[in-house]
């Protein structure tokens, strides 16, 4: 088995209050699992992390159950069994980002279904981002949050209008062709993950991370995937988290870095010793 060094950090709500983390981090005799929920906006639903503890149950327990079944099938059926116990309905349930690394004798191999993504790190120097963009790359009208925080007008309840609306649009590109795909209600979004095998003699080190981490490489521009290693390997992850943190309150307005809350969730691993 290799190390497995974890790191987590709850962050606030859109309004800038203090609540638990929605990320889930599951470590298993052959796996690492991180999940990222949604954080919900509409009256009425269970919250996001509790999406992801109960999908990041049922993963671990089939991954434990079937160590060497299809990635994507496991997610599909941890779906649907989490949709079929609770009654929910695509376009009207949480949903939670995927990250599943899973080791066996000679091959790791990766799946991500939204944005969760997998680094991984060969002992050539050379390096793999597993990565979902979809979300991202959707298409962005006038106006919306980010134009809004551009101008300094910071978090608060305007924000929370704003970005409500904006999920509301975002929603309706959930699990559509042309979209993007995340775990919810229906199974058939497992098998729209991106998904890679590495053989395991060419890993050095691999990193598991939600987007309150990687925003730091894609959106902040503070480190490439290299260079946060290197600081992870050097001092540890809390203290990726932590640099995050310290440039996030640095732009308190979020006119620097437009983001939906002032401090996502963040949840890190890194994997050594292979």
């Amino acid at each position: 088995m290799p190390r497995i060094e974890l790191a987590e950090q709850a962050g606030v709500d859109v309004r800038g209050a203090s609540r638990p983390t929605e990320d889930r981090v599951v470590v298993l005799d052959n796996a690492v699992l991180v999940l990222d929920g949604a954080t919900t906006l509409r009256a009425g639903l269970p919250s996001g992390g509790w999406y992801a503890e109960e999908l990041s149950a049922r993963l671990g327990a089939m991954l434990t159950a079937e160590p060497h079944a299809d990635l994507a099938e496991t997610l599909a059926k941890s779906i649907a069994d989490l949709r079929d116990t609770h009654g929910l309905r695509p376009g009207a349930a949480p949903s939670s980002t995927v990250a599943m690394l899973r080791w066996q004798e000679q091959q790791l191999d990766a799946l991500v279904l939204a944005d969760s993504p997998i680094i991984a790190f060969h002992r050539d120097a050379s390096w793999a981002a597993l990565t979902d963009d979809r979300l991202g790359n959707l298409p962005r009208g006038p106006g919306g949050y980010r134009s809004r925080l551009r101008t300094g007008a910071g978090f608060g309840e305007e924000h929370l209008a704003a970005v409500t609306e904006g999920s509301r649009r975002t929603g309706s590109w959930r699990n559509v062709e042309g979209g993007f795909w995340v775990a919810e209600a229906d199974p058939a979004a497992a098998h729209q993950a991106r998904r890679a095998s590495w053989p395991r003699a060419t890993i050095d080190a691999v990193l598991l991370a939600t987007d309150g981490v990687s925003c730091a490489v894609d959106d902040y521009g503070l480190y490439t995937w290299p260079q946060l290693l290197e600081l992870a390997r050097a001092e540890g992850p809390q203290s990726v988290l932590d640099a995050i943190r310290a440039a996030e309150r640095a732009d308190h307005t979020g006119a620097r870095w437009p983001r939906p809350k002032l401090h996502d969730d963040q949840a890190l691993a890194l994997l050594t010793n292979w």
